[in-house]
């Protein structure tokens, strides 16, 4: 596994219920703040058994994954709104209420 890709697993698996991050805030947590889409790859790439909560990462405007990621944009909408997770009514997340701001510990 690339030491990149093992770096933005680590992060995910730290994503609470109810909250999210984009591709370009993990990025920039791992201070490659233009890898967005080396994040996009990552999560691609993620191993099943490492039971990651992918549906937590959306892009920075609260955006569902394109559909060939979950097969349908409403199967990552539904798994969100479980947790807590609300949309405005343009169907993008409220990212006000819902992103996850990490504390610095948490990555250590």
């Amino acid at each position: 596994m690339d030491n990149f890709f093992h770096r933005v697993y680590k992060i995910v698996a730290k994503i609470p219920k109810g909250k999210v991050a984009t591709y370009g805030q993990i990025a920039s947590i791992l201070g490659h703040p233009k890898g967005a889409r080396t994040v996009g790859w990552a999560m691609q790439s993620a191993p099943s058994h490492l039971n990651l909560p992918c549906h937590r990462v959306v892009n920075r405007l609260g955006e569902m994954a394109p559909e060939h990621i979950f097969g349908d944009k409403r199967y990552q909408q539904a798994l969100l709104e479980i947790e807590g997770v609300t949309f405005k009514e343009d169907g993008c997340i409220d990212m006000k209420k819902h992103q996850w701001i990490m504390d610095d510990e948490e990555f250590l």
